[in-house]
């Protein structure tokens, strides 16, 4: 079977979940997770990770991969995704890629560790922070102590191009140069149909965001961000989850609960904002913006209609 897959991304909290279990269950295959946060144990309901009842029996691969705090480069998810769609592919069925972190997706594609993520702008700020507090040559400090090469040929006042080379590494587990080198991949591996779901008013998306918040917090957010917490669980990459780190303001600095809640809506909206902003470049994707009330069979209809004129029944 060619190297096909199916592709189904968006925003958060616009659908993707419900839409590609159902695609899943229609085509008899299975979803791969493009979700740079659901591959940690024990991060359930800050991630929105699919609940067992929300799988409905559709087998999920790339969940639960690796703890809190372990490392986990995108050149190990690529691994990982790509041996996985070979086995689906392998026993007559087309994969369904499915989540919010375009890198994970589009590496996937090329079968390579790809440009940089820019929907994940944590590892950024944090060397922008260090420069702010600390000065450029404690950033630079940081390059040459992983990239002793790519150290030497950066002014410490180039900073754009050393915190560029610091988010490679940290991304990749690659050198500037490396990832360079390996970029320049003449074509990707897999033929990508790609789907993307999404409100069609922005103010829709965001009571979305803002319904799913509060539900998380229903669901048992606090206690979930503190048990990660009592066991030292939040570090590194996953302490940078947006539903964790707003609310350890409340935990450990005792903000306002309420406070903590509206930056994490916030933080949302402006994450899926940065979402769409990337998916916008890729005129590849077919794009189904569905109204307010609208419920899944017509998108389902509609994803399906588009897979079919593309030959996948």
């Amino acid at each position: 079977m060619e190297n096909r897959l199916i592709c189904i991304c968006g925003p958060t909290a616009s659908g993707k979940t419900a839409l590609s279990v159902a695609l899943a269950q229609q085509l008899h295959t299975e979803i791969i997770s493009a979700d740079s946060m659901q591959i940690y144990r024990g991060m359930d309901i800050g991630t929105a990770k699919p609940t067992m009842q929300e799988r409905q029996g559709v087998p999920h691969h790339l969940l639960d991969v690796c703890a809190p705090g372990e490392t986990f480069s995108v050149a190990r998810y690529v691994e990982l995704a790509d041996a996985a769609a070979q086995d689906i592919l392998s026993r007559g069925m087309v994969p369904v890629i499915a989540g919010g972190t375009g890198l994970y997706m589009d590496a996937l594609i090329e079968c390579s560790t790809f440009s940089g993520d820019e929907t994940d702008l944590t590892i950024r700020e944090k060397y922008q922070r260090m420069a702010a507090e600390q000065g450029n040559e404690a950033v630079h400090a940081c390059l040459a102590a992983v990239d002793p090469e790519g150290a030497k040929r950066l002014h410490p006042n180039n900073l754009k191009r050393v915190i560029r080379a610091l988010e490679v590494y940290e991304q990749t587990g690659m050198t500037i140069d490396a990832f360079n080198r390996l970029h320049k991949r003449p074509a990707p591996k897999y033929q990508a149909l790609k789907i993307a779901v999404c409100p069609a008013e922005r103010q829709t998306l965001y009571d979305r965001i803002d319904r799913r918040v509060d539900q998380m917090l229903e669901d048992g957010l606090l206690d979930e961000t503190r048990r990660l917490l009592d066991a030292g669980a939040l570090a590194g990459t996953a302490a940078q989850a947006i539903g964790y780190k707003e609310l350890l303001g409340y935990l450990l600095e005792g903000q306002p609960l309420d406070e903590c809640v509206a930056l994490l809506k916030q933080r949302s909206r402006n994450y899926a904002k940065r979402q769409l902003t990337w998916l916008k470049r890729d005129d590849k994707i077919h794009w189904i913006y569905y109204n307010k009330g609208e419920e899944l069979p017509s998108i389902l209809q509609e994803a399906t209609k588009y897979l079919q004129n593309h030959g996948v029944q």
